[in-house]
């Protein structure tokens, strides 16, 4: 039985691992995107100069935008969202839908748009999606989504840029 103590304790350390945007992620994972390679690769340098910091957070280390922050999860217009890094069209604006979760969400991927990869951090086992192009860390899909996929990809909304489509 766990006590308060090491209960306390350990949530302390996970949040400060949070907050200074670490994570617990597992060796086979990091050799894993170390022997990835993608068509669009830069320097730390060139993908900072890019980049602004909240998008080089969530694209470049995994991190995770704060829920309802970001302007796309309230996007309602017809179009495409890209991503941030490389331009890469990820998604249709026809399969997205408010999850309610505070984050744009959708139910299927443009074709080849993007990777996944097992993600272990915070002692916990999810599907990590990523730019497959770039790398980027885009967000996470769940299996709790609407038909017809049954999917939530769950994406940071700093991670994408929205296109919206010109009028015919």
């Amino acid at each position: 039985m766990m006590s308060r103590r090491k209960f306390l304790g350990g949530t302390a350390v996970a949040a400060a691992m949070a907050a200074a945007g670490l994570t617990l992620r597992g060796k086979h994972a990091a050799a894993e995107e170390a022997a990835a390679s993608f068509e669009v690769t830069k320097s730390e340098a060139e993908w900072r100069a890019q980049l602004t910091p909240a998008q080089y957070r969530v694209l470049r280390e995994h991190g995770t935008e704060r829920a309802g922050t970001s302007p796309l999860d309230k996007e309602k217009r017809i179009g495409t969202y890209h991503c941030a890094g490389c331009d890469l069209p990820l998604f249709a604006s026809a399969t997205k839908y408010d999850s309610r979760t505070g984050w744009p969400s959708f139910y299927a991927p443009l074709d080849n748009a993007i990777g996944t990869s097992e993600d272990r951090s915070f002692f916990t086992v999810r599907t990590e999606v990523h730019c497959r192009r770039c790398g980027g860390h885009l967000g996470h899909v769940f299996e709790d989504g609407p038909p017809p996929t049954g999917l939530r990809y769950c994406m940071n909304g700093v991670a994408m840029t929205f296109r919206p489509s010109s009028p015919a």
